[in-house]
């Protein structure tokens, strides 16, 4: 197998992790390795779990986001919680449609 062929089955994605702490970090390359399991499982144990996992990883990271620390004189605002409930409409709208979004540029 030629290295050219292996090299083309990788996919190497870049963040810019200036602003993050080392918990957010760790969140998002938890949350890259189990969306890799999740497209590449065929258990279906590991399917249903793996993506409720993936999706509270997800939820967690919107959590801990910079964006509540930012926007502290509003601390009576639940920002995390408020855009999580958003997310959660936006996905029982993609569940309703027959159709898969897809998302290439």
């Amino acid at each position: 197998m030629s290295i050219k062929y292996l090299e083309q089955k990788k996919l190497h994605v870049e963040f810019d992790t200036t602003e993050l702490n080392s918990q957010q970090i760790r969140l998002i390359k938890s949350i890259c390795t189990m969306l890799n399991h999740i497209l590449t499982t065929d258990d279906e144990c590991d399917y249903f779990d793996g993506s409720a996992e993936m999706m509270r990883m997800v939820a967690s990271a919107v959590k801990q986001a910079n964006f509540t620390a930012e926007w502290c004189e509003n601390e009576n605002i639940p920002y995390a919680q408020q855009a999580l409930e958003f997310c959660i409409d936006s996905i029982a709208d993609q569940m309703n449609e027959d159709e898969v979004t897809k998302y290439d540029n």
